[in-house]
């Protein structure tokens, strides 16, 4: 039995799928403007589904948290459905009493507008006749009074311009056109009036409507939603699916909520500093102003406009205003330097201009509605640019975290002729880490990147040159002092091949020289055939050769062996392969071809092994001495 079942699916044939194409820079900029199209054209309909998807998200927890007390899944989602309304009626309640009051007491302060309104005009008045807002209204009128004359001006229609006017008595009556009268037999009933008066109010009525029957259904149905989306979006890659998922619904559920605690911490100030300025209605812009913010940008200018005004109209001076206008500044640069960088952290994942523009997209696309959207919906694109290869760039241009590595960084800056900003992010690294760490984890991989262009032949000569000087200006600008001359120790830094192993034989030598030894970059020319012989070898305690391609390991060993027969078998000689992984076979390679003493892979490997040669290792500096002097550069 088991041998025929083994038979039978070894005959039956493996079906291969194989992997799709990566879909062309075209068909994703094709797929883009279809969406784009669809959100705009089917507004009406995605509207509501994506408020319904925001309120789910808001109420999925309240009501998971019932369903644990056992109260059961319908009731649980009308219970959390029916606290909701209570809250929004009575928040419309406690509104709608709020403006009634303001309504019968703004004829009160109807006085204090007029004297506002008549100093503002004696102020204009006072300030003489060729003030600049009477010359404005001035320039205004005479150019509403020449647009009159030239339409007055014009010829009647069907008039002769060399005709002469009708003669017409004085005393008889002006010449009158009939006009024309329309019998209006359009539908005037009762259904038509009401459809008129009341279709504006009913859209956001039915939007209301539709919003609160997909929540619902929603909340009732989220598991069975969730899996259709899994098997629609990725059924055949379930974790990352689910990985995704639930990336996108802790940080839109964590946004809203740091976004509430936000907001009450913002309206709170607001509606006790207004009550103790004496500002009417303190609890309505207090309300007004934590709902409002839920609206990026515009809702914070919307929020302290209305008490702005009311305090202009009940103060008879200025000092309210003034007064409302620095409460309203203090608590907004409070929430946005305080409140904010502290509860929100990496909630949303966005970067500030990606917010910006998500706002102005959305605004576009859908109005009020997009603008309160913007941050979850470009939430969930960053989500899914984080785990959708072919979305990658969403993240690049929405997400927060930093496109390129600081190493990266340094190297383009490097490049582009501006070591200054790559200096910074060498003294912001070093601020946090010792100069071997920086040398190892900054500075070093820098110059991989640039011998890895090179290699490619996409770095020039005077690129590698541009790259070469900026690392030498950028280790000046890290150095306070100099080693002494007659340092007691010195070592002979070599670049094997290029200006780039040079710049890392000045690395080194810029730490050795913090150990108080003399380190001299001795360029690949000065270690040629014919130019050798110019090396002195007096004095000399070491050799370092500095090569940032591990494959030229027949170069080096040339270079070695030409450095051994100047130098003689006294002089130990140390071989940097800074490219190279530490366990991989090439160091040992190194190690039984060429003349080397010794071989390193790393920075703090090469002033390990020097130390091992008993140079340096006596020497090692504190956390207070971590500023390191430059290398002297010379020819030895």
């Amino acid at each position: 039995m088991a041998e025929d079942t083994a038979r039978r699916l070894q005959a039956r044939p493996i079906a291969v799928t194989k992997a799709a194409p990566p879909a062309s820079t075209q068909t994703i900029l094709l797929i883009i403007t279809l969406i784009v199209v669809t959100l705009y054209v089917a507004a009406d309909i995605l509207m509501p589904i994506a408020l319904a998807v925001l309120l789910g998200f808001v109420l999925t927890p309240i009501v998971s948290r019932l369903e644990r007390w056992r109260l059961g899944r319908v009731p649980s989602v009308l219970a959390v459905v029916v606290l909701l309304f209570l809250a929004i009626i009575g928040f419309g309640a406690v509104v709608g009493s709020q403006l009634g009051d303001l309504a019968d007491n703004l004829p009160a302060y109807q006085r204090n507008i007029h004297t506002k309104i008549e100093s503002l005009r004696s102020v204009t008045a006072s300030a003489g006749d060729r003030g600049a807002l009477k010359q404005a209204t001035d320039a205004f009128r005479d150019l509403q009074q020449e647009l009159e004359r030239a339409t007055a001006g014009a010829a009647p229609a069907g008039q002769q311009s060399g005709a002469p006017a009708p003669q017409t008595s004085p005393t008889a009556p002006p010449h009158r056109e009939p006009v024309p009268v329309r019998i209006d037999q359009s539908d005037t009933g009762v259904f038509d009036l009401v459809g008129r008066v009341l279709g504006p109010a009913m859209t956001p009525v039915a939007t209301a409507g539709m919003v609160l029957v997909f929540t619902i259904f929603m909340l009732l149905q989220r598991e069975d939603l969730r899996d259709r989306l899994i098997r629609l979006v990725g059924s055949g890659d379930l974790s990352r699916t689910t990985e995704a998922m639930n990336d996108a619904g802790e940080r839109v559920s964590r946004y809203l909520l740091m976004q509430v605690v936000v907001n009450v911490t913002y309206g709170l100030p607001i509606g006790v500093g207004l009550w103790l300025l004496g500002v009417p209605n303190p609890l309505l812009w207090g309300l007004l102003a934590t709902v409002l913010r839920f609206i990026p940008f515009l809702g914070p200018v919307i929020a302290s406009a209305f008490p702005i005004l009311l305090s202009f109209a009940v103060d008879t001076g200025w000092t309210l205003p003034l007064l409302c206008i620095a409460l309203f500044v203090a608590v907004e640069l409070f929430s946005n330097n305080v409140v904010e960088p502290w509860l929100y952290g990496t909630a949303t994942g966005l970067s500030s201009l990606a917010i910006i523009i998500a706002a102005v997209v959305w605004t576009t696309l859908w109005g009020p509605v997009g603008l309160l959207l913007a941050t979850p919906l470009t939430v969930c694109l960053v989500v899914l640019g984080r785990h959708v290869p072919q979305l990658h760039f969403l993240e690049v241009m929405l997400g927060d975290r930093p496109v390129l590595p600081d190493e990266a960084k340094v190297y383009q800056r490097l490049l582009a002729r501006d070591p200054t900003e790559a200096t910074e992010l060498a003294e912001e690294r070093l601020g946090k880490s010792t100069p071997v760490e920086l040398a190892d984890g900054l500075l070093l991989p820098a110059l991989s990147l640039a011998e890895q262009d090179r290699q490619r032949g996409s770095l020039n000569p005077d690129g590698r040159q541009a790259v070469a000087e900026g690392m030498a200006s950028l280790l000046d600008e890290l150095t306070e002092t100099t080693v002494p001359a007659d340092a007691a120790l010195r070592v002979l830094c070599v670049g094997a091949r290029n200006n780039l192993d040079e710049a890392a034989a000045g690395l080194l030598a810029y730490l050795l020289a913090g150990r108080g030894i003399r380190a001299d970059v001795i360029p690949c020319e000065k270690a040629s055939a014919r130019a050798i012989a110019s090396l002195g070898t007096a004095g000399v305690d070491a050799v370092v050769l500095s090569s940032l391609n591990p494959s030229a390991l027949g170069h080096c060993r040339r270079m070695l062996r030409r450095l051994r027969l100047h130098f003689g078998p006294h002089v130990p000689i140390l071989l940097c392969l800074w490219s190279a992984h530490p366990e991989a076979e090439v160091p040992e390679r190194a190690s039984a071809e060429t003349d080397a003493n010794l071989v390193a892979t790393g920075m703090a490997g090469a002033l390990a092994q020097l130390e091992e040669l008993n140079i340096g290792a006596t020497a090692v500096p504190s956390r207070e001495a971590e500023k390191i002097p430059s290398p002297p550069r010379g020819e030895g």
